[in-house]
């Protein structure tokens, strides 16, 4: 489409009294397919020309009615519009080319030219179950790290893990005090909890266990041997743990930097803090005013010394700017901490930083399952491991009623199963809050992952059958695609690129997810209408790349959302 629009650029510039990069800008997609594949308005040009816009874009039309373009076959006036309509044999022929030579990088493109964003996701809580409530931070943010990749940045996961604070005191004291090693061993990130529910229960009864906590967080801080060691081994188990459900999902972090990472920059950020003079103090306690930005005031240091939450994010934030230099920095935590992220980021302006600009909270709502409960070890924590499973053994059961003799069962049934809790998540707008329902998320005919692994599977097949191979493209095969449906899925496929670039400035894979589902449905509407292997041979050939191309896109879209594309289902 980009080149379409190059083209109409080039064109209607000097008849318009503008340069063709500012034409560009002006098109639009009209609001029905038939009106026409752009649409330049001309109100801009009334003034200068004196004429209502109506008449332009009739006169502009005649100026051009015999003219024609490599890419467009005519220009129509439709009120205040002047449409342009697409050549259907040369675009299908550029499109398909650009998909049959750029394979599995189609849709990509170097915007970002190797700059760095840092993106701060999943964070989970060490010594606590990994629960569901994470799936969406950990799936939004990882697609948001594959399409900044897909756009020629260098994406840096970091996972700020929970890992300091009073609760590990309270570990310690419930470990020395009940703990087992047998039974930690066995399952240690769900007996630590269950340890730590107990010490709740049991601080009720006796309050002098709150100081025995506060008294070995305190010797943690100060770098006592003992507590460091404690803390080391639940930390460690912990990552194992959540480890093999980041193996599961196929997610990798370049960094675990926790709260921890930041205990020894906290001094310099009070101390920065205190000479730009933005701070003032409060009974004793180190506040920044924000009240004029209609901001709560922020307390950065109590007047015990001890610092807080926001204090180790400013250390994190200024971190990572000075070993990333980063183009951006993402924060993908659920919208609940919107107001946090506001002071953070008015505190680094107030800093001086001029990078704090390129900080952003990337906010989600909460998921809820419509059956309410599930089984769990773990209190009122649903786990994430347990979804996960479930979904894959459910996704079997489906594989063994529809393919009972499907080769490699078990992948297909991991593939569509982890597919659809990915796709229930990404499929929707972040921002919302999410109703997770088993059955919709695993319906092979809706608006789900399987539906488009479907899609994806089915094809290949036909190319099997139809023995398209490497060698294989046709100029000519592919000029001869000019019917409605396969004109129509051309043209989905033509903005794969624009579908990852607004996914990306807009901090939402559901763009993309969105997207796919209207792939599928084109292609599916082509087939039924569109026979392919029954076709005469240069026809044949040309509906072979077209669902070849098809099934790329697909491909490479899933692959940004995280999700195989099996090949069979």
């Amino acid at each position: 489409m980009q080149k379409l629009k190059e083209e109409v650029g080039r064109l209607l510039a000097p008849r318009v009294g503008m340069k063709p990069a500012e034409v560009i800008t002006l098109l639009e997609d009209p609001p029905d397919p038939s009106y026409g594949d752009l649409a330049f308005p001309c109100f801009v040009l009334a003034k200068t020309r004196r004429k209502a816009p109506p008449l332009i874009a009739q006169e502009l039309s005649e100026e051009m009615a015999d003219e024609r373009g490599l890419f467009w076959d005519k220009a129509v006036p439709k009120g205040p519009y002047l449409n342009f309509f697409l050549a259907p044999d040369a675009f299908g022929r550029e499109v398909l080319q650009d998909i049959w030579n750029s394979a599995d990088k189609y849709g990509h493109v170097n915007i970002g030219k190797g700059e760095n964003v840092t993106i701060d996701y999943s964070s989970p809580n060490i010594a606590k179950p990994f629960g569901v409530g994470h799936i969406r931070s950990t799936v939004i943010g990882h697609s948001l790290y594959l399409i900044y990749q897909a756009l020629g940045y260098n994406s840096i996961g970091i996972n700020h893990l929970g890992d300091w604070g009073t609760q590990f005191g309270k570990l310690i004291v419930a470990f020395k005090r009940w703990g087992s090693e047998e039974e930690l061993k066995q399952d240690p990130v769900n007996y630590l909890y269950q340890l730590y529910v107990k010490f709740h229960r049991e601080v009720e009864e006796s309050p002098e266990l709150d100081d025995e906590a506060r008294s070995w967080f305190w010797k943690l801080e100060q770098g006592d041997g003992e507590a460091v060691e404690y803390w080391e081994r639940f930390r460690r188990l912990s990552l194992d743990n959540y480890e093999q459900i980041y193996d599961l999902l196929g997610i990798k972090f370049e960094y675990y930097h926790g709260e921890s990472h930041y205990n020894q920059m906290l001094e310099k950020v009070i101390e920065v803090v205190r000479e730009k003079g933005i701070a003032r103090e409060s009974e004793g306690a180190l506040m920044v005013d924000l009240e004029q930005y209609d901001l709560p005031s922020v307390m950065l240091q109590k007047k015990d010394g001890a610092t807080l939450y926001i204090t180790r994010d400013l250390a994190a934030a200024i971190y990572r700017f000075e070993t990333f230099n980063f183009a951006r920095s993402l924060y993908v935590v659920g919208a609940e901490q919107t107001l946090h992220f506001q002071q953070l980021f008015k505190v680094l302006e107030l800093l001086g930083f001029e990078w704090a600009k390129n900080c952003a909270h990337v906010p989600f709502g909460l998921i809820r399952f419509k059956e309410g409960r599930m089984s769990t070890r773990a209190g009122k924590i649903i786990l994430l491991e347990e979804v996960l499973n479930r979904s894959i053994d459910m996704a079997r059961e489906i594989i063994e009623e529809k393919n009972p003799d499907l080769p490699d069962k078990d992948s297909a049934a991991k593939a569509v199963g982890l597919g659809a809790v990915r796709f229930g998540d990404l499929s929707n707008d972040r921002i919302k809050n999410i109703e997770f329902d088993w059955d919709k998320a695993l319906d092979f005919s809706g608006e789900t992952a399987a539906y488009i692994q479907y899609a994806h599977a089915r094809i290949c097949s036909i190319l099997r059958k139809g023995g398209l191979d490497d060698t294989a493209w046709d100029d000519h095969a592919a000029s001869l695609l000019t019917r409605d449906e396969e004109t129509a899925l051309i043209k989905t496929l033509a903005i794969l690129p624009d579908k990852i670039i607004a996914s990306a400035e807009s901090y939402k894979p559901s763009i993309l997810a969105r997207y796919l589902i209207d792939v599928a449905r084109e292609f599916n509407r082509f087939y039924h209408n569109c026979p392919v292997l029954s076709s005469e041979d240069e026809l044949k050939h040309g509906r072979l790349l077209l669902i070849n191309a098809t099934r790329q896109v697909i491909a490479n879209g899933l692959a940004l959302l995280g999700i195989e594309a099996p090949e069979e289902m």
